[in-house]
């Protein structure tokens, strides 16, 4: 019990430490005395900005919470320059960790993109960085850090860039961002734990007695036959969404009748927002700062790092919503545009998770592949599959779809020879995994590409979540059926069971990253490498090989958790390290009276396949218990449960239904069968476990969740008894 003390302290002070780095809770400045520089200088076609960035605390939600801010503001200034100009940008990193600034969208030198390690070589603490670089484009673009989970903290700004012959609307930037409470870097570490108190705090759930009161228990029972778990649009809970830092925005400086170009950028870390107007139609006119030919809907839907350029008319006196809904229906942030008497938008309800549960049901095979249904148009967003979620959906609402924007001026690529790549986009829920091809960015190799051929893609999405994919200083065509005319993006949204294709000219040189733009997926792994072949060293990257490995070391990262209880008849539990495809773990089963006992089992393995439901492994199991009689398995091998000290190696398959069988061989030559599943939905926040294995062990409980991480708990274990307590997850 000693080393398993010894072991839980140690992952417990790993993640404290880890967290802590992640967020720079508690960092002080190095600068506490420093002159800062003027934040803006124009000196012509040459404009200067410095940024200064911070360590913070901020209160959204009643709590005072740590954060990242620039200039002291979140979100950050917005940076204004003209077509043409040269941009020049001091970035000054006041805090004890590392940052990054990632000037999304822009066509710019390899070494000013803002990916450490990979690009550019990452801010130290203390330390200053230039970008200077010239602008060669005009529209709505945005900055963000692209180290670790900083942008979720506050680290991301508006950057436009007017035309050099501006036009003479009126325009008004939306920034719009998630927040949360809690320390992103713990959100990442629960995601890759499978929680589900997200799903608890968004209602979410799914489970048996919602599905029996709403008489959905088929549609339940057969989910969960094909191993899938509840139906979600979104990953995470957020407490808080902004439009310019605020819930609630104004600009009443509008005029009836005046028509207003609104820059809608989606700064968010990992939320999909439906935009509409109380003032009428949303004409697009640009997306991604690419110029569109204008094209009117009732709403639409911007994806994660996604721009749209949209203009409305302030129809008659009085104050105007422009609502930004999160795609889960849990919260809104809207702008009231206009001054005078309110006209508030209609809020959207809460979607109908079970009808998109059935509807996962039919496109979900036993194997965990999406299936192409024959005669459905899946691609560029003509079909939204979780239109049947959609209680307000009737055929008099246009939605915007990618099939809808047209270049204005022909986009077609010049000639020349074409590399041809197929993307699945990969993944699961159940141990929050991201991949394409089923290779994270640290398991596959760079894309080696050449300039002057075009690069064609076809992503195929064979997952449930939609993905925004973003590339990295490059513009690629969007085959929407626009022939010539068809759009340019930077940021492309799949969703489930589409096959999208996009195509780009290869003009650069160096190193890009293309990966989903859901922070959660790209730190997951959900990207590749585009290299230049003989592209000349980039200054910022001194040493390449070395610094690669630190751009792979993102998706194996290592997440730490823990499940103890501690009940009147003693505590048992579990604590584990795991990545993407491997786990070190330890369960233990400590009894209240001397006379039960302890057992303990640590095990290393590794997860196999796509869906990972192969797990293999081998480790240590010891087994004390006094007084008691030798007991025969069911196969009539000696049990030898009094003092077993001995090797183990065995497989676990999870099975329809979620069942974990487990089948073991010990250096005995004593063979286990097991069979178990943990945590199954009776309610909301009632648990039930169950597990029997053929050394005539069983055991039983319930859990109910008070919180994240504190449940009330109750168990009967065949060698323990019966008990009830607490039990503390992790």
């Amino acid at each position: 019990m000693k080393v398993l003390f010894y072991l839980l302290a140690f992952m417990l002070a790993f993640q404290i430490s880890f967290a802590q780095h992640g967020h720079g809770s508690g960092a002080m400045s190095m600068h506490s005395k420093d002159k800062r520089m003027p934040f803006f200088t124009d000196k012509g076609h040459t404009k200067i900005y410095h940024l200064y960035v911070n360590d913070t605390t901020v209160n959204y939600t009643g709590k005072t919470r740590p954060a990242m801010a620039i200039n002291g503001t979140i979100p950050a200034p917005t940076l204004t320059f003209t077509e043409g100009d040269t941009a020049v940008i001091y970035v000054h990193n006041l805090m004890m960790m590392e940052t990054s600034i990632h000037w999304h969208g822009l066509i710019l030198p390899n070494r000013y993109d803002g990916v450490s390690y990979l690009t550019t070589t990452p801010i130290k603490a203390g330390e200053t960085h230039l970008f200077k670089f010239p602008l060669v484009q005009h529209g709505t673009y945005w900055y963000h850090s692209h180290t670790m989970t900083q942008e979720q903290s506050g680290m991301y700004g508006a950057f436009i860039i007017k035309e050099k012959q501006e036009p003479p609307m009126k325009s008004y930037t939306l920034l719009l961002s998630d927040w949360t409470d809690e320390n992103p870097e713990q959100t990442q570490r629960s995601l890759h734990n499978a929680t589900d108190w997200y799903g608890i705090r968004k209602g979410s759930t799914q489970n048996y007695l919602q599905a029996l009161q709403t008489g959905h228990l088929k549609t339940k029972l057969t989910n969960e036959w094909k191993r899938m778990t509840a139906m979600d649009v979104s990953d995470v809970y957020y407490d808080r969404f902004f439009t310019n830092g605020k819930v609630e925005d104004a600009a009443p400086q509008f005029k009836p009748g005046e028509k207003v170009r609104l820059r809608v950028i989606n700064g968010s870390s990992s939320t999909y927002f439906w935009l509409h107007y109380a003032g009428g139609k949303l004409t697009a006119v640009a997306n991604d700062g690419e110029d569109v030919q204008p094209v009117s809907a009732d709403r639409m839907i911007i994806a994660v790092a996604e721009t749209y350029d949209v203009v409305v008319t302030i129809p008659r006196d009085g104050s105007f919503e422009f609502v930004a809904t999160a795609e889960d229906r849990t919260k809104y942030t809207s702008v009231w545009l206009g001054s005078g008497q309110r006209h508030a938008a209609t809020k959207l309800p809460r979607l109908k998770y079970f009808e998109g549960m059935k509807m996962m049901n039919d496109m979900m095979d036993m194997q965990g592949n999406m299936k192409e249904m024959e005669g459905m148009e899946m691609h560029d967003q003509i079909m939204d599959m979780n239109t049947v979620m959609y209680p307000e959906i009737n055929y008099s609402i246009t939605t915007l779809k990618y099939t809808m924007l047209k270049a204005v001026k022909p986009t077609t690529l010049p000639a020349g020879p074409t590399k041809l790549l197929n993307f699945e986009l990969t993944g699961n829920m159940n141990r929050y995994v991201w991949s394409i091809n089923n290779k994270t960015v640290s398991e596959s190799d760079k894309i080696l590409i050449k300039k002057g051929e075009n690069v064609r893609i076809i992503l195929y999405n064979n997952t449930m979540m939609r993905h925004p994919m973003h590339l990295h200083g490059h513009y690629f065509r969007v085959l929407n059926g626009q022939g010539k005319y068809s759009p340019l993006k930077n940021t492309l949204d799949i969703m489930p069971m589409e096959r999208d294709t996009i195509e780009f000219r290869a003009t650069e040189s160096g190193d890009w990253l293309f990966h989903c733009h859901i922070l959660y997926h790209m730190m997951s792994g959900m990207g590749r490498v585009f290299s230049y072949e003989n592209s000349p060293p980039n200054p910022e990257v001194p040493d390449p090989a070395k610094a690669y490995r630190m751009v792979q070391a993102d998706d194996r990262h290592f997440y730490a958790s823990a499940k103890i209880g501690i009940e009147s008849n003693g505590s048992d539990g579990t604590a584990a390290l795991a990545n993407t495809r491997w786990k070190f773990s330890t369960l233990w089963h400590l009894g209240l009276n001397s006379a039960d006992g302890y057992e303990s089992e640590t095990m290393a393995g590794r997860y196999f396949g796509r869906m990972q439901w192969l797990y293999g492994y081998v480790g240590f199991d010891v087994h004390y218990r006094r007084n008691h009689e030798e007991e025969k398995n069911m196969f009539g091998q000696i049990s030898n449960k009094n003092n077993r000290k001995t090797v183990v190696a065995g497989i676990a398959y999870t099975l329809p239904m979620l069942l974990v069988a487990d089948a073991r061989i010990d250096g005995n030559g004593k063979v286990r069968l097991q069979l178990g599943r943990e945590d199954i939905p009776l309610t909301s926040r009632l648990r039930l476990n169950l597990m029997g294995n053929t050394d005539k062990e069983y055991a039983a409980g319930l859990r109910y969740a008070l919180t994240k991480y504190i449940s009330a708990s109750s168990h009967y274990d065949s060698d323990m008894g019966l008990g009830a307590g607490l039990t503390i997850t992790y």
